[in-house]
């Protein structure tokens, strides 16, 4: 499987949708990302911010307030982030904000 190559990256990108979408709010989840996720072994590219409100074509998806994008170095470090309690305590102290959450991931080779 392509997913099993040592060389295939795996594009981890996860919109959220609050229930208090208020810039306190948004500005709170970041952190927490910033503080929780960025740092994880087998991580080639971590970013999250805001919904860019001046990008208002037909085709902008613009049912979320805030995005995060990981690039993980392979399958492997997919799986330990998705298993680390840094994650898990992210979902668990920032879940009650979260209206809708959509996750997707991808894999390509570079």
């Amino acid at each position: 499987m392509i997913e099993d190559r040592p060389h295939t990256r795996v594009a981890h990108m996860v919109y959220f949708s609050l229930h208090d979408a208020s810039p306190q709010a948004r500005a709170r989840l970041i952190a927490a990302a910033h503080e929780l996720l960025s740092a994880h072994d087998g991580v080639l590219h971590f970013s999250v911010g805001t919904l860019a409100e001046g990008l208002t074509r037909p085709v902008n998806v613009r049912d979320f307030e805030v995005s995060l994008h990981v690039i993980f170095e392979h399958m492997a470090a997919h799986d330990r982030y998705q298993a680390d309690p840094r994650h898990l305590r992210f979902m668990v102290e920032n879940r009650p904000n979260w209206k809708a959450v959509r996750v997707f991931d991808s894999i390509f080779t570079p």
